[in-house]
C-alpha cells in the first residue's frame, strides 16, 4: 500500500513539472501559427504561399528569437545562420541582386607635382589647347614685373646756438623683389654750401624675408677731398621691428669704414608716430684732409615726432644730439668747431 501511495505521489510531482514546459510550446506553436497567417495575408501580389512559409521559417532566427525544437549554437554560428539567411532575401522575401563596393569611377591620372601648374588640366596649358587664344601672352606675376620707390626719410631744418644746417637723407630703389637697384644719399648743408656729403649705389638682393643684402659704391663730398669706397652690408627689419643698416666699406691707401643705423616707429596713434633714431660711423685709418680720426668718429640719437596727413606725407619735430669722439673731435677743436651740439628739428617726410 505504501508502494503504491509512493509511484502515485511521484507520478503527480512529474506530470506538476512537466506542465509548464507543455504551456509554453503550445504557446510558441500558437504564435508560430499566428505569424504564419498574418504573413500569408499581407504579402503582395504575386507572393506564393511557398514564399511567405520561407519568410516564417527565417524570421525567427533573423529576429534573434529561439526556437525551442532547434538546438542552441554559439553566437557566430548564429550570425553566419543570418547572414546566410539575409544574402539573397529583401524586405518581401524575394530575390534581390548582390552588390559591391567597388568604385565605378576610373582610376585618375598620376599628379606630375603640387608645384607642376598644368598637372591637373589633361594637358591644356595657356598657349596649346583647344582653348587656347592665339597670340595670348600668359599673366606676370608681381615678383616678375619691375617697381620703383623714392623715399625721403628726412628733410629736415637743423636748428643750433652756433648757426642752422639743412639736412637730407633719401633712398631710392627700382627692380625686383629678388634684386634691385638702391640709391643712398645723405648730407649737410650749411653757410651756402655742401659740408658733409655720401652717396651710394648699390645692387640689393634679397636673402632672407625681411633682409636684403647690397653691393656697391660709396662716393664722399664736401669740404675736403672726394673719397670712393667699395661698400658691401645688409638692410632690413630686424625682430620687434627695427630697422637696420649695417655697412662696411673699403677704400684706396688702406682706408676702411663701418657705418651704423637703426630706427624704431612708436604708433602713438594711428596717425601720430614716434621715431628714435640711432647712427655711428667708424673709420680704421685717420684722414686728416677730411677731418676724420679712426675708431669711433661720430654719433648721432635722435627723436622725432610726426603725423602722417597721409601715409605717403608726413611733417616731423624733433630734437638731436650730435657728437665727435677721439681723434675727430681734437680735429673739430682745430677748426673751431664744437665736439657736441645739441639740435632742434623741423622737417618733412614723404614717399612715392
Amino acid at each position: 500500500m505504501n508502494t503504491m501511495h509512493t509511484k502515485l505521489l511521484s507520478i503527480a510531482i512529474a506530470a506538476m513539472l512537466a506542465s509548464p514546459a507543455w504551456s509554453q510550446d503550445a504557446t510558441v506553436q500558437s504564435s508560430g501559427n499566428r505569424q504564419h497567417h498574418t504573413d500569408a495575408a499581407t504579402a503582395p501580389q504575386g507572393t506564393t504561399q511557398a514564399d511567405a512559409t520561407m519568410s516564417d521559417m527565417t524570421m525567427p532566427g533573423m529576429m534573434g528569437e529561439s526556437n525551442p525544437n532547434q538546438p542552441q549554437h554559439e553566437s557566430g554560428n548564429g550570425m553566419q545562420g543570418m547572414t546566410g539567411s539575409m544574402g539573397g532575401m529583401g524586405d518581401t522575401g524575394a530575390p534581390v541582386p548582390q552588390h559591391t563596393m567597388q568604385s565605378t569611377h576610373a582610376p585618375g591620372p598620376v599628379s606630375l607635382g603640387a608645384r607642376d601648374p598644368n598637372a591637373y588640366s589633361d594637358g591644356y596649358t595657356l598657349t596649346s589647347g583647344p582653348y587656347a587664344l592665339a597670340g595670348l601672352q600668359p599673366p606676370r606675376l608681381a615678383d616678375q614685373e619691375n617697381f620703383g620707390s623714392v623715399l625721403v626719410d628726412r628733410l629736415e631744418r637743423a636748428y643750433t646756438r652756433d648757426g642752422n644746417s639743412t639736412a637730407y637723407d633719401v633712398q631710392a630703389w627700382f627692380g625686383r623683389d629678388y634684386n634691385r637697384a638702391v640709391l643712398k644719399a645723405e648730407g649737410d648743408i650749411a653757410r651756402g654750401r655742401l659740408q658733409d656729403a655720401r652717396t651710394e649705389v648699390l645692387w640689393g638682393h634679397a636673402v632672407a624675408a625681411f633682409w636684403d643684402m647690397q653691393l656697391g659704391l660709396r662716393q664722399d663730398g664736401g669740404v675736403g677731398p672726394d673719397r670712393s669706397w667699395l661698400a658691401f652690408g645688409v638692410q632690413g627689419l630686424a625682430p620687434y621691428w627695427f630697422d637696420v643698416e649695417a655697412t662696411g666699406y673699403l677704400g684706396d691707401q688702406g682706408r676702411s669704414a663701418i657705418r651704423l643705423a637703426t630706427s624704431y616707429d612708436i604708433l602713438l596713434t594711428q596717425k601720430l608716430i614716434l621715431q628714435p633714431r640711432l647712427e655711428t660711423n667708424l673709420y680704421g685709418k685717420s684722414d686728416p684732409a677730411r677731418m676724420v680720426g679712426s675708431g669711433l668718429s661720430d654719433a648721432t640719437a635722435g627723436l622725432r615726432l610726426r603725423y602722417e596727413i597721409t601715409r605717403q606725407f608726413a611733417p616731423y619735430v624733433g630734437v638731436e644730439w650730435a657728437g665727435k669722439f677721439g681723434q675727430t673731435a681734437g680735429f673739430a677743436h682745430a677748426a673751431d668747431e664744437k665736439a657736441k651740439q645739441t639740435r632742434l628739428l623741423a622737417g618733412l617726410r614723404f614717399w612715392f
